[in-house]
């Protein structure tokens, strides 16, 4: 096991950690972007030092077929090749099962993709996976799981989750570097309890190094999947890292948070700034919209990112759909916004402050108090009181 995970500080499930991986010394909740070949678009690995990321996150099927894994490795590892001395994460590939659905075949013994680069067919198993990531090198590297829909019901739910747990004893043999990367499970299982609780089960059992939880962020209502967070945090061991996949949204996170999840991955906040569209504490602040033209105010008046030090809604506004500029920018103060989050995260719950945080986020996300009612039953298992800041749902009567 190449990491050591320490808890600074709890409010009832939520839990600020240290988590020291081999290349960095990191603070939990933590968000990671998504730098799918390398690179997170429009910003250097200085800019990302520049607003406290901690761990990045690689995608394993698009390095292994650009530039390749060998030739990473060759080169000294993705850390050396793109020049980013912090913490890195690797997916296993598994999340293309999905997401290129149309290009893979999935049996027992892996998944085959259809090149996209040049259409051959590509067979992933679970050993190839891994051994892909010990040639990448990342500090965290994922175990190959079957990852179906959380919108998909039927025995396919259960065939995937017991091949997970297959797999999973496959990727702990095939695991070649354990004293300097570590392998995390994923628990799949839908949205079925039973399920789940069998996965967990199954990979706590093999006492790995930290765990994900998978199949969630896929489409599925908010009650279920703030449930399946719930019950996974609860039966995960106390002393690991607690990863919940494709999560991004920051009203996802803190009510993960608060359910005692410790990290997150998404491109969410990257691609929406392509899309001219920036993370405020009031939600989404669109800077394509006409009324931006002649907006002299930043982007968040109380962000204190280079952005928002330097640069006006009307300039950002007019490059956001003509210059490459725009997006930068807004990719910049989007990720410096999910370090910020996370850091408040943090240091209110390190510092006992955690419901106050919770409740003031809230307040400036919905000042009508018409907060969703799956995040005041998400808190209320929480155990943390927002009733000052939400307002009376109406009963069955009414």
């Amino acid at each position: 096991m190449a990491l050591r995970f320490e808890v600074l500080g709890r409010f009832n499930r939520a839990r600020a950690a240290q988590l020291t991986l081999p290349h960095f010394v990191c603070q939990t909740p933590l968000f990671m972007p998504v730098g799918t070949q390398g690179t997170i678009k429009g910003l250097t690995t200085n800019q990302l030092e520049e607003i406290g990321c901690q761990i990045i996150l690689g995608n394993t099927y698009h390095l292994a077929l650009r530039p390749t894994s060998e030739l990473i490795d060759e080169l000294g590892g993705l850390h050396k090749f793109m020049n980013w001395p912090r913490a890195m994460l690797t997916d296993s590939g598994g999340f293309q099962m999905v997401s290129l659905l149309h290009l893979a075949d999935i049996t027992e013994k892996g998944v085959t993709f259809q090149s996209p680069v040049d259409g051959k067919p590509m067979l992933l198993t679970p050993e190839e996976s891994i051994e892909i990531q010990n040639r990448i090198g990342a500090d965290i590297i994922m175990a190959l799981d079957d990852v179906v829909r959380t919108t998909i019901t039927g025995p396919r739910i259960e065939e995937a989750m017991y091949r997970t747990l297959r797999w999973i004893d496959r990727c702990i043999a095939a695991h070649k570097r354990p004293h300097e990367q570590n392998l995390f499970g994923i628990v799949q299982g839908g949205l079925d309890p039973v399920l789940r609780d069998i996965c967990v089960r199954g990979l706590v059992d093999r006492n790995l190094p930290g765990y994900a939880i998978g199949g969630l962020a896929g489409g599925e209502d908010k009650d279920s999947f703030w449930r399946v967070v719930a019950q996974c945090t609860a039966a995960l061991p106390e002393d690991k890292p607690r990863y919940v996949m494709g999560v991004g949204y920051p009203l996802d996170i803190v009510v993960c948070s608060a359910l005692g999840a410790d990290m997150y991955d998404c491109v969410y906040p990257t691609r929406t700034a392509r899309f001219g569209t920036a993370l405020v504490p009031e939600g989404v602040l669109k800077l394509k919209h006409r009324a931006m033209a002649d907006d002299t105010r930043p982007i968040d008046p109380t962000c204190a990112c280079m952005v928002c030090k330097n640069y006006t809604r009307a300039y950002i506004h007019s490059l956001v759909t003509k210059d490459a500029m725009g997006s930068q920018l807004l990719s910049y103060h989007n990720l410096y916004y999910m370090m910020q989050l996370s850091r408040n995260l943090h240091s209110s719950i390190v510092r006992g402050r955690f419901p106050e945080f919770v409740c003031n986020f809230l307040q400036k996300m919905f000042p009508k108090g018409d907060v969703p009612e799956w995040v005041c039953n998400a808190m209320e298992v929480a155990g943390i009181d927002i009733s000052s800041c939400c307002a009376p749902f109406p009963s069955a009567q009414d």
